[in-house]
């Protein structure tokens, strides 16, 4: 069986499995994954990756691997790197519905930790749409 890491990191729902025995070398298996992921739906623009650090650690690879998968995806228009405030997935073209759906979401959150009810959430929703 071949020898694989499995892992989610806390910064984004995204999970990378390394298999070490694949012809495919891991920084491909990487960009792979991610692309596939953005595609599907299951990484939205926005949502922020784990360092290079910390995926490297993670997957037990060198973080120059990681470091090279990220700078391959950002040179192909999927992440983008903002230096010490780390990386994220960068909008597609058509990808509006997607940014909303992160911004309703961290709404949702934000109400329910005021102690917004669904329904009052709603009703300014409302309100600020009709202005």
């Amino acid at each position: 069986m071949a020898d694989s890491w499995r892992r989610t990191p806390t910064e984004s729902p995204v999970t990378f499995e390394i298999d070490t025995s694949a012809s495919i070398p891991p920084f491909e298996q990487i960009k792979a994954q991610a692309i596939a992921q953005i595609a599907s739906g299951d990484l939205l623009a926005g949502t922020k990756l784990a360092t290079v650090r910390q995926l490297a650690s993670d997957l037990g690879i060198a973080p120059n691997t990681v470091a090279r998968a990220y700078r391959e995806l950002e040179a192909d228009g999927f992440l983008l790197s903002r230096g010490r405030n780390g990386t994220v997935v960068k909008a597609q073209p058509g990808d509006a519905a997607a940014l909303l759906q992160l911004d309703a979401k961290a709404y949702a959150t934000r109400a329910a930790e005021l102690g917004i009810s669904g329904d009052e959430a709603l009703r300014f929703i409302t309100i600020a749409l009709k202005k």
